[in-house]
């Protein structure tokens, strides 16, 4: 075991330690981290687990966050050359676990680069350099010799696109990322103390996996397709050994009692074509947003077609990545079971993947459109490698299916509170304000009025967003926004256009007078005054986010006027 320490105002440590045959676990101990990317506060501190798999061949499994980068090269070059690794298997691309991905290929630059098709993607947009690189598929192989032959694990969206599990046949070890992981710090590297664990263990299925709980069940199912697992190395906190039958049982519960919502919606598409995988993701994220289960089909492999009839029928809405217009007959045979199964009243929508040769979109689109579906958004339009905005309106086309095949829902919804109670909530008034965000190219705005005040020292208040409006992914632990605050009497101009329905992706500033803040941020011209803000921490309120943020400066440009008010008559809806 090593065991070093990093001088910094947070502790950093990494433990190293046997876990099973010819297998090394790297332990990046971060502990006195309290928050963790868009999710949660962190009770506990975390750690970014990373593996040493040594067979004829070596292989490891995921790096660590970039804040480690010396304290692990340091622990990694005290156990192997990095030289003589043969294979860099990426689990997924998020930076806690891909930080230092780019590091180690220059150092050694003749390692094969194991991963999904998006993480390629992903990867050669952070590496910018050359890399060799095996794109693996649900039950692909790679043999590294002494018996370790290596099965993957197709587990999209847990909790990231391009997720792969890694079964290590020898050992019978599951390397599962951020699955079944927990963010929980201690010099303990199993579950062998299950009661201090599983509070932790159940806070961050809830807020990392209970979203995605149909795709949990999806990989749980592919998992139950191996010979056998005694061990779940994963990407954060205990590695689970002592307990692996009761947690994933847990999990399997907590994932069947959430996947049943009223609403499904189809999302169609060939996985390895152009950039369908991360254009697919981000429709999928802005559905998930409405509380409306997806159900992923990759046309490129669909060969049970009366299932397929099944799955098109039980959907409220039908999203179609345009597949290959030639070539592939499995593909075509699939889209054209699509669309003959399609009904009227369903929703329809339909993006370019840009393989190269794609399907014609608006004669396909046409084709529904005269089956009497309802075109949800339009066709999503693909000129060149798709940019951030690009990605942007893929969530909002998919926030805009949700929300119209769950319009009655919500409907109803309105409708079910008493009379007297509604009218009730309804007294309570606040503010108007405008919520305006920027990151890196892309840029949204929201009218507001649950603002509220919430400490002295730090300044800092809260502000409820809606889990389906555009500005909420802009709105994550860490980023800065502007309040706008509307003045009484000259608001209704800047409160007519903010209200109105923006179609996905346009400019929600078109028109109107902005300064940018010291991070680029739009800054009302016509408001009141505005403060600059930080996320600082955020809690589920079901369906909103309850998002405490601190001011770091601002100014009022009317001393003498006041806040417009919202006085409201009814209190289960805006």
């Amino acid at each position: 075991m090593v065991s070093l320490t990093e001088k910094t105002e947070k502790r950093l440590t990494i433990r190293t330690e046997e876990i099973s045959q010819d297998t090394t676990a790297i332990r990046s101990l971060d502990w006195d981290r309290d928050r963790f990317d868009i999710e949660f506060g962190l009770q506990n501190g975390t750690t970014y687990n990373s593996f040493l798999i040594r067979g004829e061949q070596i292989a490891l499994v995921d790096t660590s966050h970039e804040k480690f980068r010396q304290l692990y090269f340091d622990t990694l070059t005290g156990l192997i050359n990095p030289q003589d690794i043969n294979y860099l298997i990426v689990s997924h691309t998020e930076p806690d676990h891909s930080g230092l991905v780019k590091d180690l290929l220059q150092m050694a630059p003749e390692i094969t680069v194991v991963a999904s098709k998006v993480a390629i993607q992903f990867l050669e947009d952070l590496v910018h350099q050359p890399f060799k690189r095996q794109i693996v598929k649900n039950g692909d192989r790679l043999d590294l010799g002494k018996g370790h032959e290596i099965e993957f694990v197709i587990a999209p969206n847990l909790h990231w696109p391009d997720t792969i599990f890694s079964f290590d046949h020898q050992t019978q070890t599951l390397f599962t990322c951020d699955a079944f992981g927990m963010h929980y710090c201690s010099e303990a590297t199993f579950d062998e103390d299950l009661k201090t664990i599983e509070a932790d263990f159940k806070y961050y299925y809830e807020c990392l996996m209970g979203p995605n709980s149909r795709s949990v069940l999806s990989a749980m199912k592919r998992m139950g397709e191996l010979p056998g697992i005694k061990m779940i190395a994963t990407g954060h906190g205990p590695l689970l050994y002592h307990n692996v039958e009761e947690l994933t049982a847990r999990y399997r519960k907590w994932s069947q009692n959430q996947a049943k919502p009223e609403t499904t919606v189809g999302v169609f598409y060939v996985s390895e074509y152009g950039y369908s995988d991360r254009l697919a993701q981000s429709i999928i994220n802005g559905i998930s947003k409405t509380d409306v289960a997806v159900e992923v089909i990759d046309l490129g492999s669909a060969t049970d077609l009366q299932e397929l009839r099944e799955l098109v029928g039980r959907c409220s809405g039908i999203v179609i990545g345009a597949p290959p217009s030639a070539g592939d007959t499995i593909a075509q045979a699939a889209l054209s079971t699509v669309l003959g199964s399609a009904k009227e009243k369903q929703a329809i929508g339909i993006f370019e993947t840009a393989g190269g040769n794609d399907e014609p979109t608006y004669p396909l689109l046409n084709k529904f459109r005269a089956l009497g579906l309802h075109i949800a958004f339009p066709v999503i339009q693909l000129s060149e490698t798709p940019s951030e905005n690009i990605y942007k309106q893929c969530e909002e086309a998919g926030t805009d299916l949700g929300q119209w095949v769950t319009r009655d829902r919500s409907i109803k919804a309105m409708k079910s509170l008493g009379a007297d109670l509604d009218k009730a909530l309804g007294r309570l008034s606040g503010g108007l304000y405008i919520i305006t965000a920027k990151k890196g190219d892309v840029s949204s705005a929201m009218l507001a009025s649950w603002v509220a005040q919430a400490s002295f020292k730090p300044l800092g208040f809260s502000i409820a967003v809606a889990k389906d409006r555009a500005i909420e992914s802009l709105m994550q632990v860490g980023d800065r926004f502007v309040l706008n605050v509307l003045e009484e009497g000259n608001y209704q101009t800047l409160m007519r256009h903010f209200l109105k329905r923006f179609a996905p992706g346009a400019d929600r500033f078109a028109g109107v007078r902005t300064q940018p803040a010291e991070d680029g941020t739009p800054i009302l011209a016509d408001a009141l005054a505005y403060m600059e803000c930080e996320v600082v921490s955020r809690m589920d309120c079901g369906d909103h986010w309850a998002v405490y943020s601190t001011v770091n400066g601002g100014r009022v440009s009317k001393p003498e006027s006041l806040t417009a008010v919202h006085h409201r008559k009814v209190g289960n809806h805006y």
